[in-house]
Parts: C-alpha cells; sequence; structure tokens
C-alpha cells in the first residue's frame, strides 16, 4: 500500500520541516522526508528567494526501527533529567520485541537500583511510552551495564545453593521477596531437579519462592 505523500514550504528546510509534524502531529522520527528544492534567500536575501520545499510520508508504524527510535528518544529524555552523560544505547532484536542495553557514563547505578527495581520501573515506563504510541503491544527488555545478565547469573547460583541445603536439612527454604522475572529464573533454574519443587508464596511486590524438599518435610523456615 503507497503510503500518503505531503508537500510543505518553508524559508528554510527545517523551517519546512517543523510546518510538517506540526501541522501532522507527528515527531519528526516518525516521518519520510524527501528534499524537492533547497530554496535560495535571492540576491541580498530580497530579489529572486526561494522557498524550500520537501515531501514527507508517514512511516509504517511499528517496525522494528520505529520502536528503537522512540525507545531511545524516551531513554534520552530520563537521562537528561537524571542529568547523566555520555550514555550509549545499543540495540538488539529479539525474537519477540527489541533489547536496548545501555553502556558508558559515570553513574549508571541510579538507573539500576537495588535488586534492579529502578531499572524494572523504567523498563515500565518505556513500554508504556512505546505501546501509546503506536497504539499495539510491544516488548522493550531494559538492561544496563549487562546488569540482567549479571542479575541471572548470580540467581542461578542461588538458586542452586538454595536448593542444594534443603535437599541436606530436609527443610523448606524461602527467598527474599522477588519481582517475577527473578522467580521465574529461579523456577526455570531447578525445575528439572527431581528432589526438590518451587513454589511461589504470598502477594504483590512480597511474593517468594519456597524451595521444598519433596522426600522430607516441608516446614517452611
Amino acid at each position: 500500500m503507497e503510503l500518503e505523500t505531503f508537500i510543505f514550504e518553508g524559508k528554510t528546510k527545517e523551517e519546512a520541516i517543523e510546518k510538517a509534524c506540526k501541522e501532522l502531529n507527528l515527531s519528526r522520527e516518525e516521518l519520510e522526508i524527501e528534499v524537492l528544492d533547497q530554496g535560495s534567500s535571492g540576491i541580498f536575501g530580497i530579489v529572486g528567494g526561494r522557498k524550500s520545499k520537501i515531501m514527507v510520508k508517514v512511516k509504517k508504524r511499528g517496525s522494528a526501527e520505529d520502536i528503537i527510535s522512540i525507545a531511545k528518544n524516551a531513554l534520552e529524555d530520563i537521562f537528561r533529567f537524571f542529568q547523566l552523560e555520555n550514555m550509549r544505547i545499543k540495540s538488539e532484536n529479539l525474537e519477540k520485541g527489541v533489547l536496548l542495553k545501555v553502556e558508558g557514563g559515570d553513574n549508571p547505578g541510579i538507573l539500576i537500583g537495588k535488586g534492579g527495581k529502578t531499572l524494572d520501573a523504567l523498563e515500565f515506563i518505556v513500554n508504556r511510552i512505546i505501546n501509546k504510541k503506536l497504539q499495539k503491544n510491544v516488548q522493550i527488555v531494559l538492561d544496563i551495564q549487562n546488569y540482567r545478565e549479571r542479575r541471572k547469573e548470580y540467581l542461578r547460583k542461588l538458586a542452586i545453593s538454595m536448593a542444594e541445603k534443603a535437599k541436606r536439612t530436609g527443610k523448606a527454604i524461602t527467598t527474599e521477596p522477588l519481582s517475577a522475572r527473578d522467580r521465574r529464573i529461579i523456577h526455570v533454574t531447578l525445575r528439572n531437579d527431581n528432589s526438590i519443587e518451587t513454589r511461589s508464596q504470598g502477594e504483590g511486590s512480597l511474593r517468594k519462592i519456597v524451595i521444598i524438599p519433596k522426600t522430607k518435610g516441608e516446614n517452611v523456615h
């Protein structure tokens, strides 16, 4: 399907682009822009001047490039708010969405928070922004300084260690409150261990995982 085209003019190319964004109520990133005439200021800026003319098309909404562009703009706004500089954003396509990896900066820890809670909140905000702009559900995974992978490795080791303790003592072991993402890592890590079982316990943000040895008591400690 051919995209609808629009023609805009201005004293300069930038003015023409500003008109296009304002009249179409779209950001510059959402438009394909072709310059038809750069324009000319004429002699002494008075005689023989020509307006700049552009042709624009509205980009197909929801493409991977569109998603990444909106997400990056949202993150850059957040970085400016926190006065964080030299943050680099890289993107990777996932099977069901996009991974944004943030590197660099002087104090990226402020965007991660204890247990990754701030990072999870930022990820939620970015997803809401994209879903609202595109009017569709997309999945953005946000990672800062490779925190997600380091957290996953920590939780895998913790799960194995707690499972071994549960089997050694014959008593159920309970984790601290974990996010849904973290609980899933524990469940997945231990799902093939037939000598224990894992259950989620609690409500909301206080949900924990109980690791229970199958052959012994189920007292939770």
